[in-house]
Protein backbone atom coordinates (compact mmCIF):
# COMPACT_ATOMS: atom_id res chain seq x y z
CA UNK A 1 0.00 0.00 0.00
CA UNK A 2 1.49 3.26 -1.12
CA UNK A 3 0.38 6.46 0.67
CA UNK A 4 0.71 9.72 -1.28
CA UNK A 5 0.61 12.90 0.80
CA UNK A 6 0.03 14.96 -2.34
CA UNK A 7 -3.26 13.11 -2.96
CA UNK A 8 -4.35 13.67 0.64
CA UNK A 9 -3.48 17.35 0.45
CA UNK A 10 -5.40 17.70 -2.81
CA UNK A 11 -8.49 16.05 -1.30
CA UNK A 12 -8.36 18.28 1.80
CA UNK A 13 -7.98 21.44 -0.28
CA UNK A 14 -10.83 20.36 -2.57
CA UNK A 15 -13.07 19.75 0.44
CA UNK A 16 -12.21 23.15 1.92
CA UNK A 17 -12.95 24.86 -1.41
CA UNK A 18 -16.42 23.26 -1.38
CA UNK A 19 -17.26 23.81 2.30
CA UNK A 20 -15.97 27.36 2.91
CA UNK A 21 -18.25 29.15 0.38
CA UNK A 22 -21.31 27.34 1.75
CA UNK A 23 -20.33 28.29 5.29
CA UNK A 24 -19.80 31.92 4.28
CA UNK A 25 -23.20 32.09 2.58
CA UNK A 26 -24.92 30.68 5.68
CA UNK A 27 -22.98 33.09 7.92
CA UNK A 28 -23.90 36.17 5.87
CA UNK A 29 -27.57 35.17 5.69
CA UNK A 30 -27.76 34.64 9.46
CA UNK A 31 -25.89 37.88 10.11
CA UNK A 32 -28.28 39.76 7.81
CA UNK A 33 -31.32 38.47 9.73
CA UNK A 34 -29.67 39.30 13.06
CA UNK A 35 -28.91 42.87 11.97
CA UNK A 36 -32.45 43.30 10.66
CA UNK A 37 -33.92 42.20 14.02
CA UNK A 38 -31.53 44.51 15.87
CA UNK A 39 -32.48 47.42 13.60
CA UNK A 40 -36.18 46.74 14.22
CA UNK A 41 -35.61 46.78 18.00
CA UNK A 42 -33.73 50.08 17.76
CA UNK A 43 -36.45 51.54 15.57
CA UNK A 44 -39.13 50.53 18.09
CA UNK A 45 -37.17 52.18 20.89
CA UNK A 46 -36.76 55.41 18.90
CA UNK A 47 -40.48 55.42 18.08
CA UNK A 48 -41.33 54.93 21.78
CA UNK A 49 -39.04 57.80 22.76
CA UNK A 50 -40.64 60.06 20.13
CA UNK A 51 -44.15 59.15 21.33
CA UNK A 52 -43.19 59.89 24.95
CA UNK A 53 -41.63 63.19 23.97
CA UNK A 54 -44.73 64.28 22.00
CA UNK A 55 -47.07 63.61 24.91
Amino acid sequence: MNFHWGDVLYQVISLVILVVPIGLIVYFIRESFRRKRQLNRIEEKVDAIQRNRDE
